[in-house]
């Protein structure tokens, strides 16, 4: 009798680990793809597992430039010294443009030491380099002087912007967008936005999984599970007034059809 992984290929539906190899991508660029929104799953693929159609991955491979120009899309530099390399300025400049928020990093890892190792898209790199000159020498303009002298560090936002931003792209359906929104904030923040028991069970069910190289290791995962969760009260805040925007579609919808949450 055939397996389930049988079925589907015959069905024309392939999991990660295939779509990478046919696209000539390791699984961490394959990943970076699905990220992006390069590579879409079949939105009609039961719950488990994604998995990816021969149609799909038939129009990644007809881009123009295909494969150079995917592989140039999915490039990744880890750190503020190799990031530095790709601009032609020092890594402790880097720093400080990505520190305030110049530079949003797409994914990050925890190294050894428990210390966050940010991932910044090469091809962003040198767009910035190319778009903004005047940024890579001379002193600070006087907001970033505002944000050094409070010891700001924007790259943890800007990433779950960045992060919230790609994953609500990838749906349409409203309960998982309020899903999505709801992952972001601290248990209170949600508890208080969604007093109903049943709909924070719902969000909880449709909540995205943390994002492809998030730590397994215990030590590791207390450090990169405090990067998924809003900080300060006003990016809290935002998160809060969008997911209660969200909920309120969501629920208009579940009257109307009766399906998927509460009513």
């Amino acid at each position: 009798m055939a397996d389930a992984a049988d079925v589907a290929l015959a069905a024309g539906l392939m999991g990660g680990g295939r779509a990478a190899g046919e696209l000539g991508l390791s699984r961490s660029e394959f990943a970076r793809a699905v990220q992006l929104g390069i590579v879409r799953a079949d939105p009609q693929g039961a719950a488990g597992a994604a998995r990816y159609t021969r149609t799909e991955l038939d129009r990644v491979r007809s881009a123009e430039g295909f494969p150079d120009t995917l592989l140039e899309r999915v490039e990744t530099i880890a750190g503020a010294e190799a990031a530095a390399a790709v601009l032609g300025v020092g890594p402790s400049r880097f720093t400080r443009l990505a520190r305030c928020g110049h530079i949003a990093p797409v994914g990050y890892r925890i190294n050894r030491y428990r210390a966050v190792v940010w991932l910044y898209l090469t091809a962003e790199l040198r767009d910035f380099a190319a778009r903004e000159p005047g940024m890579l020498r001379g002193s600070a303009p006087p907001g970033d002087r505002e944000l050094i002298e409070a010891r700001a560090d924007l790259r943890p936002r800007k990433w779950r912007e960045r992060h919230v931003g790609l994953l609500l792209r990838r749906t349409a359906d409203p309960w998982e967008r309020a899903a999505v929104l709801a992952s972001v904030l601290p248990e209170d923040d949600v508890r208080a936005t969604v007093p109903d028991p049943a709909e924070r069970i719902l969000l909880g069910a449709l909540a995205p999984p943390p994002p492809y190289g998030h730590p397994q290791v215990p030590a590791a995962a207390e450090v990169a599970v405090r990067l998924l969760r809003a900080g300060p009260p006003d990016e809290s805040g935002w998160y809060r007034t969008s997911l209660d925007f969200a909920l309120t579609g969501a629920r208009g919808q579940s009257k109307s059809t009766g399906e998927r949450g509460p009513t």
